[in-house]
């Protein structure tokens, strides 16, 4: 493991799918009110990258632990995942995030969960006031 400090946006995609895995830390909010993956996580995702994460809650709702993510609860957890983690294995993990990504995470997918709530608030609305 290799601390390098900050990575500039420019150069993330060839950061992210450098190492074996990509450590992520989410901020004490993001943890503590959950259902808010960080940007970042799926940003190395899309590069394939094996992400090993903290937990936070909702996890499961964006990808499946130890099949598309690997979650780690502190710093023994992380040494325990790197002791086994294989290259193979990594790879398998972060090549399964990034189908179930593509097949419903992408910013289309949002845009259409969005129209479709807006879509059932204006309808109930108008349904009820007729």
């Amino acid at each position: 493991m290799e601390y390098l400090g900050h990575v500039y946006t420019k150069d993330h995609n060839a950061f992210n799918c450098t190492p074996m895995a990509v450590l992520n830390i989410s901020r004490d909010s993001m943890a503590k009110y959950g259902f808010s993956p960080a940007t970042r996580v799926f940003e190395a995702v899309s590069s394939a990258a094996c992400i090993i994460t903290d937990y936070w809650k909702g996890i499961e709702t964006f990808f499946e632990p130890d099949e598309e993510i690997l979650v780690a609860k502190d710093g023994q957890e992380v040494q325990n995942i790197l002791e086994e983690l294989t290259p193979e294995k990594a790879q398998t993990i972060g090549q399964a995030a990034y189908k179930r990504v593509l097949a419903e995470h992408t910013y289309e997918h949002r845009a259409e969960l969005l129209e479709s709530v807006i879509s059932r608030r204006l309808f109930g609305e108008a349904r009820h006031n007729h």
